[in-house]
């Protein structure tokens, strides 16, 4: 029991000071198309939702 008291300690520990995936997605997305740090970090912002976005409007040369 006391494994999982350590595990979910950490667990919130790194949730509560870290950014999240979608945020960490969506600025490199945000970063490669528009190479400015306030959209950036406006992408960061919203997350997931931008990263959607972006899957959504890529054009051919921002696929490989």
């Amino acid at each position: 029991m006391m494994l999982l008291s350590q595990i979910t300690t950490q667990t919130q520990t790194v949730a509560q000071t870290g950014i999240g995936l979608g945020s960490a997605i969506a600025v490199v997305c945000s970063w490669q198309r528009n190479r400015s740090i306030l959209w950036a970090i406006l992408a960061g912002v919203f997350s997931w939702f931008y990263v959607i976005y972006f899957a959504a409007t890529r054009t051919a040369n921002e696929r490989r």
